[in-house]
């Protein structure tokens, strides 16, 4: 999908109006010479991506959004977003499957509609995936990991098109990150599975899961990773860049 390592920031439950001209050093970093290695993706709320599209118009940052209903068109769904209207707000991406969607109840049934919708509307997918403590402790990561790649993928077509965001559940928000060996080992089989089933001549898997200014430095020592889906810390902007600089320097 692209040679530079991506930065994606999940803003979550987080952000007005008024938050929005926090971005304008990420902004100007990105327009610098410094910054020829990373691709910024900012997911905001649906209300402020019309305002973040219009801010980062004139860079190279893209805008995408946390999530979106599995109905193509407008229907009888109080309070979702359709696809369609992602697209006209002018995001080019849509994260789905997250862990906090699927603990609400979200199913691999729904997320694949959801991937097929956004996919045919256009959108680029981060589809995410990962395992609970439970069932990383049960011995059934790679199992749990094959299953949900299995069904969130059914039919799916334009596979270039997703970026992949492994997200160990029990890693978001914990401060806990797996140790590089088995985090590689997790990342190896990931690409390899995705590579010999899809056909996908190069998978683009980002990490997810805690990740922050303090630990970066570590994360980036494993090859295999292509990026990152960054809660908490990408809504400070200096942390943000932080974490880019130390990751592409």
């Amino acid at each position: 999908m692209t040679n530079k390592i991506l930065f994606i920031a999940n803003w979550k439950m987080f952000g007005t109006k008024k938050t929005v001209k926090t971005i304008n050093n990420v902004i100007k970093f990105s327009k610098s010479k410094h910054n020829k290695k990373a691709k910024i993706i900012y997911c905001p709320p649906y209300t402020l991506i019309d305002s973040i599209v219009k801010k980062t118009k004139n860079s190279e940052i893209d805008v995408g959004a946390q999530n979106c209903h599995f109905e193509k068109n407008t229907g009888p769904f109080t309070g979702s977003i359709s696809a369609d209207m992602i697209k006209e707000s002018g995001a080019k991406l849509v994260i789905i499957g997250h862990s906090e969607v699927r603990m609400q109840g979200e199913t691999n049934l729904i997320i694949n509609k959801k991937i097929i919708n956004a996919l045919h509307t256009k959108l680029k997918v981060i589809f995410c995936f990962g395992e609970t403590l439970k069932e990383k402790k049960s011995n059934k990561t790679k199992l749990v990991l094959k299953k949900q790649l299995i069904l969130g993928l059914k039919y799916v077509k334009n596979l270039n098109n997703i970026i992949f965001a492994y997200e160990p559940v029990w890693s978001i928000g914990t401060g806990k990150v797996l140790d590089n060996k088995n985090l590689r080992t997790q990342f190896l089989y990931l690409k390899k599975f995705l590579k010999t089933k899809y056909k996908i001549k190069k998978p683009t898997i980002v990490y997810g899961g805690s990740v922050n200014d303090k630990n970066i430095l570590n994360l980036k020592k494993i090859n295999e990773i292509d990026g990152f889906l960054i809660g908490g810390a990408s809504t400070n902007s200096k942390k943000f860049i932080d974490i880019i600089k130390k990751t592409i320097n």
